[in-house]
């Protein structure tokens, strides 16, 4: 028996669907248990995706793990991202086991 545990991910194409999906449909039952957020989107970009969902005056808006997502992976990326309300960052190209590893520490309790 398997100890995996199983996450249907859905895909957005902006950062203003990403605030969508993690504050409307949160309130439609669809939960998420993370956002990884590409720094570079259209219409809003991830680190102002990642302020409206953080000042949301919801719980789950301060809680939900956001992780960042981009080809810049220099120590004041990691910064920028932190000070925005994300809670980590991995760079492009993505590594899959680092990837892995960094779901596991923020959703498995």
């Amino acid at each position: 028996m398997s100890n995996a545990v199983k996450y249907t991910p859905d895909g957005v194409s902006s950062g203003a669907e990403a605030v969508e999906y993690c504050t409307v449909r949160h309130q439609e039952n669809r939960d998420y248990y993370a956002c990884i957020i590409d720094r570079k989107m259209p219409e809003m970009n991830g680190y102002d995706a990642a302020r409206v969902i953080r000042s949301m005056d919801r719980a789950y808006c301060k809680r939900i793990p956001i992780i960042a997502m981009t080809a810049n992976a220099f120590a004041e990326d990691v910064q920028a991202a932190r000070a925005v309300g994300m809670n980590e960052h991995i760079a492009k190209p993505l590594d899959l086991k680092a990837l892995a590893k960094t779901l596991r520490k923020w959703l498995i309790k």
